[in-house]
């Protein structure tokens, strides 16, 4: 009887261990605002400069074997077809370095139900990126997108030439507001509250940022 208790509470602590494990697995890091941009305003090398950015921070950060997306759209051109940053970003759900769930799938991230905000919006260290009414204000963070998270189509450029461009007068960058609050058309929203001053990187601090982005993994 003594035998049996033991081997069954073995069991038992084996099987915690093991739900733990895949607990804490299933909780990793998988979403972030960039604790450092590109420094060269909205010129992020791109697509793929912008995706290797979020890969060597999450890696630097103790991330290991995630593919990391950048959360940006980017326009059509004769050698590539739009993007839609939604369409990047993988199937959810997502947590941030404290291992709280921010959204659970794509549609959640794109409602009302979503956890972003100022708490819940950290960088891959964990740490609070600086809101409204902080010094310095940093709380526009590069999408180029729509509220659903697409390209914003209308004939102009919000993309600063698709992530490649530092120089104004090469269009602009669509915001959000990582913290929810603000200016803007659409001062609550995370992904697209309004067009920057620019593309130079004293035109996106003046709006209110410091070329920030988010990142995502897509497993």
């Amino acid at each position: 009887m003594k035998k049996s208790l033991l081997l069954s509470s073995a069991a038992l602590i084996t099987a915690a261990a093991t739900f733990t494990t895949i607990n804490s697995q299933t909780n990793e890091l998988s979403f972030f605002i960039t604790s450092v941009g590109s420094g060269d305003g909205a010129n992020l090398g791109g697509l793929a400069g912008a995706d290797a950015h979020c890969a060597s921070l999450a890696s630097a950060a103790g991330s290991r074997g995630k593919t990391w997306r950048a959360y940006l759209s980017a326009h059509g051109t004769a050698n590539s077809p739009r993007v839609n940053a939604r369409e990047r970003i993988g199937f959810g759900p997502w947590y941030n370095a404290d291992g709280v769930e921010v959204a659970s799938t794509l549609n959640n991230l794109h409602s009302n139900y979503m956890q972003l905000g100022k708490q819940g919006s950290l960088n891959e260290k964990g740490g609070v990126v600086n809101g409204r009414g902080d010094t310095p204000n940093q709380h526009d963070i590069l999408t180029g997108s729509t509220l659903d998270g697409r390209l914003i189509d209308d004939g102009s450029n919000h993309t600063c030439n698709n992530w490649t461009s530092n120089a104004d007068g090469e269009g602009t960058a669509q915001v959000g507001h990582f913290d929810r609050t603000g200016g803007g058309q659409n001062p609550t929203s995370w992904n697209s509250a309004h067009g920057s001053a620019g593309c130079s990187q004293d035109n996106l601090v003046r709006t209110g940022g410091a070329g920030y982005y988010y990142c995502f993994a897509i497993d």
